[in-house]
């Protein structure tokens, strides 16, 4: 099977820093099954390391791919979706 890919758009107001790229990196690890994440047409990092994730530099309204491949991938990669554009910095 084919893995599975999803393009989506940053919310949190201060892109992929810390906090929102804990929440993100905890839950692709607990996903268990592997993940990555680019921006744009960059190199993919594994989605469950926050260092990788904070490496990308993402700023909100930037364009990341998902890519999952396993069980579950389709429904792994709505709940990520799901913390990405969710903007995790408003009050």
């Amino acid at each position: 099977m084919a893995p599975t890919t999803r393009t989506v758009r940053i919310g949190s107001s201060h892109g992929l820093h810390a906090r929102p790229a804990k929440l993100f990196a905890q839950a692709a690890k607990e996903a268990g099954i592997p993940i990555t994440v680019a921006k744009g047409s960059g190199e993919p990092v594994n989605a469950a390391s926050i260092l990788g994730v904070i490496s990308l530099g993402v700023d909100q309204g930037d364009y990341v791919t998902l890519t999952a491949d396993g069980d579950n991938a389709e429904s792994v990669l709505d709940a990520l979706s799901e913390l990405l554009t969710t903007d995790h910095d408003a009050a």
